[in-house]
């Protein structure tokens, strides 16, 4: 194939008029049209195939990411997210009945219909650099929006192919790709946008919340954190040693979910590391350094920021511990520390390296787990089912993967998000569908219901008694006790609603008709 191009940066000066082209799009209602958009889906699925050999070539020379990796985590990850938005896009955009609506409000037909934001600004980070650009890009274009994409400049070869594919595969007067680092990106935050979604780290996500108030313009932030695992004395040692590994050297772990601390119980620690070390040999049998199936750290700077962390703990090296900066080689890298304060548990990692700190019990392991971290991106237990279950109800976290590394991220059609600390919103299935969607509430009311409105217009005289007939009844006291009446016990079969009620005597009813047939009764 050609050489990739070198990357050229944006005129910080003709931002504006991009995002002014895009949002005059969007006013146009382009986008409005749910063929053009799985059109624009369609092309954007091909434009990724008839450049994959681009993009493989590019995750290699920006993050030495293996042809594996790149198709696994990268391209089928995004043609498998584009077929299912294509798929069920019309269910998805279909206006929904609006629940619960009083019997003497139907008249009102109230819906739901969902209605695109607008122009969106989508910026993306190096780790994941198509993944995490393509799939909330194609999030935004089903629910009708013109989008303006900011790929990272620390991706450089990815950014350049995925503006040759959206600028050959995408209608430009409705997506549009912005090169550049901080010149650009300060730009691009100047302009007025009906939505961000960023993915990266907390500092630079902190100063996008910040401008996005300035505005009122709504955010999806997806950042890290400094997500724990926990190993009970009851779990499987050899599966939580080879699945938490695997969390660690997939893309030499530069993975915003992956562990970045294990709390282990201290029975069953030697057997860890034990198990660990086979995981290793088996994953690696001729080493990391020599392999396509491990990647490296994406820059200088990064690779710096790595080897601080590990030069500053005081932890001891179990397993690894080579590098080379000529290389930006890392080889995954286990480390038995014994404080919170380590380096290596203050911060976020984001690369091979794996602290492990012994613990008393799962008790200890849940309040240390809080202590670093209110709200995590990522927790990954690994125990029986009654110590994964505490875990999950004492520990929060954007996600959880129950016995294994990171796999509630691995399905492009579960919702995927942060909390707290570590972002907010969701995307990923129909939730980057909703991400992108603002759910309009609409009544129409007829001009015969009139009359029915009778009692919302003044003079007021003599109406409040034909308000309070119209409130909802308690079917509690004052203490919260419920309150039981033998008739509505008989009315409802003992249901805990009118609608399960009504229910059981249509079964009631169905099962009597059932039995006449049958008899001949």
């Amino acid at each position: 194939m050609a050489a990739i191009p070198a990357l050229e940066f944006a005129e910080p000066n003709l931002i504006s008029e991009i995002a002014s082209e895009i949002r005059s799009t969007f006013l146009s209602h382009k986008t409005r049209s749910l063929q053009f958009r799985l059109v624009q889906l369609r092309k954007l699925y091909w434009g990724l195939k008839d450049n994959a050999n681009a993009i493989e070539t590019a995750c290699k020379l920006d993050i030495s990411k293996g042809v594996f990796e790149t198709n696994l985590s990268e391209l089928n990850f995004c043609t498998n997210t584009i077929i299912y938005d294509i798929n069920n896009l019309e269910k998805w955009a279909k206006d929904e009945n609006s629940p619960d609506v009083p019997i003497d409000m139907m008249v009102l037909r109230p819906k739901i219909r969902k209605d695109p934001l607008g122009a969106v600004l989508i910026i993306g980070p190096y780790n994941f650099p198509v993944n995490l650009l393509i799939c909330p890009l194609a999030g935004a274009i089903a629910a009708g929006n013109t989008v303006v994409i900011k790929p990272s400049e620390n991706a450089p070869n990815v950014a350049v192919v995925l503006q040759k594919v959206i600028e050959g595969y995408l209608d430009q007067s409705c997506y549009r790709v912005v090169q550049g680092a901080i010149p650009q990106s300060t730009a691009l935050l100047e302009q007025k946008w009906d939505k961000i979604f960023y993915t990266g780290g907390a500092t630079v996500g902190t100063i996008i919340a910040k401008k996005a108030a300035e505005t009122l313009t709504p955010v999806t932030l997806e950042l890290g954190g400094r997500n724990p695992a926990v190993v009970t004395r009851n779990a499987d040692i050899r599966l939580a040693a080879r699945r938490l590994l695997w969390g660690k050297v997939h893309n030499a772990g530069q993975v915003c979910i992956s562990q970045n601390y294990t709390l282990i119980d201290k029975e069953v620690f030697d057997r860890f590391v034990l198990e660990t070390r086979k995981a290793m040999k088996e994953y690696y049998p001729n080493g990391t350094r020599n392999t396509e199936d491990f990647g490296r750290i994406v820059n200088n700077r990064q690779w710096q920021r790595l080897k601080k962390m590990l030069d500053d703990s005081q932890g001891r090296i179990l397993m690894g511990g080579d590098m080379d900066e000529s290389d930006r080689y890392i080889e995954p890298t286990v480390i038995q520390v014994s404080s919170l304060t380590d380096s290596l548990i203050a911060n976020e990692s984001f690369g091979p390296l794996m602290p492990l700190l012994p613990v008393s019990n799962l008790d200890e392991a849940i309040r240390i787990a809080n202590e670093v971290q209110a709200t995590p991106l990522a927790m990954f237990p690994f125990g029986n089912k009654t110590e994964t279950d505490r875990c999950l109800a004492e520990i929060r976290s954007g996600g959880a993967s129950v016995n294994d590394g990171f796999m509630h991220g691995s399905l492009p059609t579960l919702a995927f998000g942060g909390v707290g600390e570590s972002g907010q919103g969701a995307y990923r299935g129909k939730a980057s569908f909703d991400c992108f969607t603002h759910a309009r509430t609409i009544t129409s009311t007829p001009g015969w219901a009139e009359f029915l409105m009778a009692v919302r217009y003044p003079p007021y005289k003599g109406k409040l008694k034909m308000l309070r007939r119209m409130e909802l009844k308690p079917d509690f006291d004052r203490e919260g006790r419920m309150k039981y009446s033998l008739v509505r016990y008989i009315l409802s079969l003992g249901a805990a609603s009118k609608r399960a009620g009504l229910l059981r005597y249509l079964v009631v009813l169905i099962s009597a008709l059932g039995l006449k047939q049958y008899f001949g009764m």
